[in-house]
């Protein structure tokens, strides 16, 4: 049974384990906002689309090991607790940050620059796919009872608010130096500023308490695989609600901003206070979203996303393709944000409400961390790809089909919030 807990308890722990996502997944975006400047440093090239696509490559290796990370660092949570994994987790981020923001460049290394950085990424990977599970388990476990989507809701708050933060440093770096400086030495910065801010959190961490469920649990074969493989169904489910979700949202975020400047022709900068202003505003939109799945269930927001997103993807796309203002483009992306928040508000808690305390974490993170890697973490350099082969609609039609699968899956679904296991 879950001790009772004060609202000051519950926001304090949410907020300690919030913050150390937050600083996870600005390590991980920054890498994606200031690829366009470290590209040369790494993949020297007279082709702008071939520089990005390697370090797209790149991006898209590190997804790899996430299931990796889901699996060690979610079997560690599932036996260990949840604080124990999450303290784990940002050590290891703010290692591969470290390592990125000192590496030489190309022209003083060789072959050793590109090959350090993959290693790194790796290294970040591992970390992002422990953190996922773990930290939606954590945040589902810790929420008082009737306000488990909106407490939950706070891993997209966060996992935003780094891209954001991303974002802003990117942001005020344009305004100091010059393009010349941030592609010579100017995108170290924001690596050094994520390694610093993830020993900071690693302390705050440390003083989290443990979740309830953990700690008075007494099943024997925590965090096992051959336990999760009790949950056929749920493990699947998990796969099926992910798979068009996690495509529109990497969609939408990480790779739309380089759609604007390659297809639309947009500024740089334009660029980045577009997707600054819309993600503010979706990141607002998290807790609300989640509040309102309290009251009136989970189904309802899935329905939102996988509906509206199987109808608009491709006219919100071909509309963008001929926007010819910054605030054109910004309304546009802001429409495709705000029908993926039917799916971002409250995925943590669909997933979480769906296994057993003995195997959360790993419920949650493993099935999830697979279909992010081969699905989320392709999106930008198959999207990059199909317009260097003159089919980039191609890539509207994916979109537009994995969200329609997704759909499939929330109709069949039961909601979570009625038969919801952190209750039992």
């Amino acid at each position: 049974m879950q001790v009772q807990r004060s609202e000051r308890e519950i926001i304090s722990n949410i907020l300690k384990g919030s913050l150390g996502n937050l600083i996870e997944w600005f390590d991980w975006y920054v890498y994606a906002a200031f690829a366009v400047y470290f590209a040369p440093s790494f993949f020297p090239s007279h082709d702008k689309t071939a520089e990005l696509l390697s370090t797209a490559g790149v991006f898209a290796i590190g997804f790899l090991m996430r299931p990796l990370g889901s699996l060690i660092l979610g079997k560690y949570a599932d036996q260990h607790g949840r604080r124990a994994a999450l303290t784990l987790s940002v050590l290891i981020m703010a290692s591969g940050s470290l390592v990125i923001a000192i590496t030489p460049s190309y022209a003083h290394i060789g072959i050793f620059a590109p090959v350090i950085l993959v290693l790194a990424r790796l290294f970040q990977g591992l970390s992002l796919g422990g953190e996922y599970g773990t930290s939606a388990t954590y945040l589902s476990e810790m929420a008082s009872r009737n306000h488990r989507g909106f407490y939950a809701s706070f891993q997209y708050v966060t996992l935003i608010s780094g891209q954001l933060i991303a974002l802003g440093v990117q942001i005020i770096l344009q305004m100091t130096l010059t393009n010349k400086q941030l592609t010579e030495w100017g995108w170290r910065i924001p690596f050094i500023i994520g390694a610093l801010g993830a020993i900071i959190v690693l302390f705050l961490r440390l003083s989290m308490a443990e979740s309830d469920q953990f700690a008075s649990q007494k099943a024997k074969s925590k965090g096992s695989l051959k336990e999760l493989m009790r949950y056929p169904k749920a493990v699947l489910t998990v796969v099926g609600l992910t798979l068009g979700g996690t495509i529109a949202f990497y969609t939408y975020t990480t790779y739309l901003q380089k759609f604007m400047i390659n297809s639309v022709g947009l500024p740089t900068q334009s660029v980045t206070r577009i997707n600054f202003l819309a993600l503010l505003i979706f990141m607002i939109l998290q807790p609300i979203a989640g509040a309102i799945s309290d009251k009136i269930g989970r189904r309802p927001l899935l329905f939102w996303f996988g509906g509206l997103g199987t109808i608009f993807t491709i006219p919100i796309f071909v509309a963008l393709q001929h926007a010819t203002t910054s605030w054109e483009a910004f309304w546009l992306m802001l429409a495709g944000l705000v029908i993926v928040t039917g799916y971002t508000s409250i995925n943590a808690i669909v997933k979480a409400e769906m296994f057993p305390t003995e195997i959360r974490a790993l419920g949650v993170g493993l099935p999830y961390g697979l279909t992010v890697a081969i699905f989320g973490g392709t999106v930008e350099y198959l999207a990059l790809y199909l317009r260097k082969i003159n089919h980039e609609n191609l890539f509207f039609v994916y979109v537009t089909v994995v969200i329609f699968i997704s759909l499939l899956v929330y109709w069949r679904m039961t909601d979570t919030k009625a038969t919801s296991k952190l209750d039992k």
